[in-house]
């Protein structure tokens, strides 16, 4: 009897050993003279930013993996380079069994993305923009408007506010409008670049609540980037923490703080545990 092999499982995200680096003009803090400055703009010394290096990871379908760090870690960098914004050095990244870079269209129809930076058209509504965002992907002006409702009264959007102009609403209802543009396509991959910052608890506690919905109904693949240690707890099945571009720790909540032993018999908390890896808080930033 001829034993049947078994393939490899294919998960909703595969990242292997992606590397991304930058080059920027070196900075000095030593104190020159005149010629020197002027010398010094003519010939500038370059820099490598290791802004990725060599991270790998799995995400499962139905799985919410968060990504820990502080500002300019990388995470966001990870980001782009998964939603074929940005190009690897090296490496590569599989979004259900198919390659960002060279079945980029293919996988950009099952995904979409949630940043902090989000733009709109300003003197736009919302509507407009969401109805602008959903024929980019085929999808009607009515069946948009339809999306659109449903998903932001679910995030405590009032309906009544989606014809004002983008530009008289608050950052926080302007990051709820980024969000329903992302789901009204129905992707199967989310990506969330830190996607409650600037948001009130009560609108982060919403789009929290409606992530996990989301997750639940469509048994969807989500990647969350955040420097918020209780969102991260809430949310997450496993969590990568991010240093210098490197993943440094992974494991769930509870794999994460039985590596950090307790101090003065006190209970340890992710936030110890990220300090005790990285040595430093969640607010820092990199140069």
């Amino acid at each position: 009897m001829v034993e049947k092999k078994v393939g490899q499982p294919i998960y909703g995200l595969t990242v292997r050993d992606i590397t991304k680096h930058f080059h920027r003009t070196k900075k000095s803090d030593e104190k020159l003279r005149l010629p020197e400055k002027i010398r010094r703009l003519f010939k500038r010394e370059k820099e490598i930013i290791h802004a990725v290096d060599g991270i790998s990871l799995d995400v499962n379908i139905g799985e919410i993996y968060g990504v820990l760090g502080a500002n300019g870690s990388g995470k966001s960098t990870l980001i782009r380079l998964i939603s074929t914004l940005l190009l690897p050095d090296s490496g590569s990244i599989h979004v259900f069994g198919d390659d960002v870079v060279t079945h980029s269209m293919k996988v950009r129809r099952v995904m979409n993305r949630v940043s902090v930076e989000a733009s709109f058209f300003k003197r736009l509504s919302s509507a407009e923009n969401l109805v602008y965002a959903a024929r980019l992907y085929g999808i009607s002006a009515v069946e948009a408007k339809k999306r659109a409702q449903v998903i932001l009264e679910r995030l405590g959007f009032e309906a009544k506010r989606m014809d004002e102009e983008m530009e008289q609403l608050s950052r926080g209802m302007q990051q709820k409008v980024a969000i329903a543009r992302a789901l009204l396509t129905t992707p199967m991959l989310l990506l969330l670049d830190e996607p409650t910052t600037g948001l009130d608890p009560k609108s982060k506690r919403d789009v929290q609540t409606f992530i996990e919905e989301i997750r639940d109904e469509r048994n969807a693949v989500i990647l969350l980037t955040t420097h918020d240690m209780a969102e991260a707890e809430r949310l997450c099945d496993r969590i990568a923490i991010i240093d210098n571009g490197k993943f440094i720790a992974e494991g769930t909540v509870e794999e994460l703080i039985a590596k950090v032993p307790p101090q003065n018999n006190t209970l340890v908390t992710l936030e110890d545990v990220f300090i005790a890896f990285t040595g430093k808080d969640l607010e820092e930033e990199e140069d």
